[in-house]
Parts: structure tokens; sequence; C-alpha cells
């Protein structure tokens, strides 16, 4: 079976780091990206350079209409998806929830719960038997995020319910849907937040005492698509320092 990935928020960071990743493991990989254009051709070229397949598609993946665009025009230039990361998401400035407006909130939760739905729904339509999806959520679903981001902590509490799920429903299809669980991770996200050294801030609080890196996570997510990951599904995987 070709295998044929989409990678959502493939332009930076951990998208990034795991579109390239999955590629030099043989996998035919669309990178989805909202704004960064160059960012996203930049990790095309890198996967042409090492004798890989790719193509970057710009697409709202919490826009239900270009959802179904960016999975037609996967198929139509890659062939059949077999496999998904849904690692788009949004967060805003750091803020009590007494602070945030009602239109932060529902732009936050809307946008990266829509994307995950969505891209599942259009992905479990077309999958069958050894395929498999990722969906990226965050450390902040246990914890909560109090004082910062409880919205986008919230919108990554729904990501984990819809994991559990999902992948109890189409189990028998023999899809597996896992979950990996970023913490204090070295990735641009900090910045829309307001604070780019906020992991170097909050690295003493890490059992490790670090923050982890995009291709860590990577690392993780990749595996759980992998056939070495046959007999995971409905899964979580922390990696987050021991937090």
């Amino acid at each position: 079976m070709k295998k044929v990935v989409i990678v959502t928020g493939g332009g930076r960071g951990i998208g990034a780091a795991t579109a390239l990743l999955l590629a030099e493991k043989g996998y035919a990989v669309c990178i989805n990206y909202l704004n960064r254009h160059d960012d996203a051709e930049q990790v095309v070229a890198q996967i042409k350079a090492k004798g890989g397949q790719g193509f970057a598609f710009a697409a709202d993946v919490s826009n239900e209409a270009e959802v179904i665009k960016l999975f037609e025009k996967t198929e139509s230039t890659l062939g059949a998806i077999t496999h998904l990361v849904n690692n788009a998401g949004i967060l805003t400035t750091q803020s009590r929830l007494e602070n945030m407006s009602l239109e932060r909130f529902n732009k936050v939760i809307t946008t990266n719960i829509n994307s995950c739905f969505l891209c599942c729904r259009e992905a479990v339509k077309r999958m069958g038997n050894g395929c498999a999806i990722v969906n990226v959520s965050s450390g902040a679903a246990r914890t909560g995020s109090p004082n910062e981001y409880i919205d986008y902590a919230a919108s990554k509490g729904a990501i984990d319910t819809l994991t559990i799920g999902l992948s109890k429903e189409v189990a028998a299809q023999g899809i597996r849907v896992n979950c990996v669980r970023p913490g204090l991770i070295y990735t641009e996200m900090h910045s829309d937040g307001g604070e780019p050294n906020r992991v170097d801030r909050l690295s003493n609080k890490i059992p490790l005492q670090r923050g982890g890196t995009a291709q860590e996570v990577a690392n993780a997510i990749v595996w759980l698509l992998s056939d070495e990951a046959s007999f995971v599904t409905g899964t979580f995987v922390d990696v987050t320092g021991g937090i």
C-alpha cells in the first residue's frame, strides 16, 4: 500500500518536523498551511531534495469546503489518502478566563475543534484497513492551562474526547486513531501567545529540566502512524518531559 499522508499546519514547528520525517520514511506528503506559503514550500523543497514526494496546499481546515478541496487535491496529486496528522491549531494572547471575550473563546474553540473534526470525517470516509490518524492535542488538556490559555486547553480536551470516540467507532474497519499531547516545546507558537521565551521561563518545572523539541514530538507521531504501532489505538502519548 502506498502511504499518502496529509499533515495540517505543516509549514512550521511540529507539523514541519513531522512532514519531513514522514517523507524520510517513504510517505508521500501533503503539507497543508493557511498563510505560511514560503515556509510550506521550503518543507516541500527539502522533501524533494532527498528524493521524496510532496506538495503544499493552502486551506483553512476549520472551513468545510476548504477541507474537502484539500482531500480531493491530495487524492488527485498523490493517490488514495492512508494517513492523517491533525496538527493545525491556534492560540492567542495569555489571559485569565475572566478577561476573555466570547469572540476570542469561540474563535479558538471552533477553529481547533472544527479542524480536527472535519479532517477526521473526510479521512475516515476514504480510509480502510491499515490506515491511521494521529491528532495533536496538548498537555494543556490535562493541566487546564490556568491564567494563560483555558480556551486553548478546553479545545484540546475536546480533541482528546473525539480521539477516544472515533478510535472505537472505526476500529472494526482497521483504522487506528491515536493522539499525541506535547508539553512545553520550543516552537514559534509561543510567540502567538505573546511570550516567545515561555519554555525557558517554565523549564525548571519540568521533571526532565528542559523544554522539548519539535523533532521529539514528530518521533512520537510517526511511530503511532507506523505499522510498529499496529495494535495501538485510542491511546495518548504525552511528550511532556514528565509533567
